[in-house]
């Protein structure tokens, strides 16, 4: 889909968009909407289940101002939306929103891996990878990828204050990539990097094996850094 010029999500304060997470129960999700609400926008946990959903905003402060919804209520009241669903639900989950997140930039996270006695491999998508995925279900919404490198335990680590990491941030439409480059880097520690179109993100979700690899060797929860830029 291709953004309007002066489309009003495209042009409002990046630190006043409230921000949706799908599947914010769990820990990715949470550690999402843990990290922005520390950066000040207003925050939805959205769930499968709304009493969940509070039982989760609720378990990262109370005071915090997070609110917990049922999913399609939470697509509904965010401006920008975040998909850290589990895999094997992905694709019924957005194309059950599909009219809510019409008109919506939406956030797509989610790595499409398998896991046997070898360890992390990644699953083949018949579009390509999750993000083409919810852009083929999702025709009315700006489908961006980012945040597949993220290690939930770091997100959720209250000693951690800055996130020594970049995002690779992947998109068809110039407008949506850098929002969510410019939300990215309001995170204390983050820079958004733009890294190519939406046809590239097959290969970003891809890595994140080699990395639970890398973790899983060194016992680390180690990100990504992109240098000379």
């Amino acid at each position: 889909m291709a953004a309007e010029q002066g489309s009003p999500i495209m042009t409002k304060d990046v630190a006043h968009l409230g921000i949706g997470v799908l599947g914010g129960t769990g820990d990715q999700g949470r550690g999402l909407a843990n990290r922005f609400a520390f950066a000040g926008n207003p925050v939805i946990i959205g769930s499968r289940s709304a009493e969940r959903a509070v039982a989760a905003a609720e378990s990262l402060g109370p005071d915090r101002g997070i609110r917990g919804m049922a999913n399609a209520d939470a697509a509904r009241e965010a401006d920008v939306v975040i998909v850290a669903v589990p895999w094997d639900g992905h694709r019924e989950l957005l194309a059950s929103l599909a009219d809510v997140l019409s008109g919506k930039i939406v956030i797509d996270c989610v790595n499409p891996l398998g896991f046997d006695g070898r360890g992390a491999y990644p699953l083949p998508v018949e579009e390509g990878s999750a993000a083409q995925q919810a852009a083929a279900v999702l025709p009315g919404s700006w489908v961006v990828g980012a945040f597949h490198h993220v290690s939930a335990v770091v997100l959720l680590d209250p000693e951690v204050i800055a996130i020594d990491l970049d995002v690779m941030v992947l998109g068809d439409d110039r407008a949506a990539t850098d929002l969510v480059q410019e939300l990215a880097s309001r995170l204390p520690g983050v820079r958004g990097v733009y890294a190519g179109r939406l046809r590239n993100c097959g290969q970003v979700e891809a890595l994140t094996a080699n990395l639970v690899s890398v973790n899983r060797r060194y016992k680390a929860h180690a990100g990504l850094r992109l240098t000379d830029i």
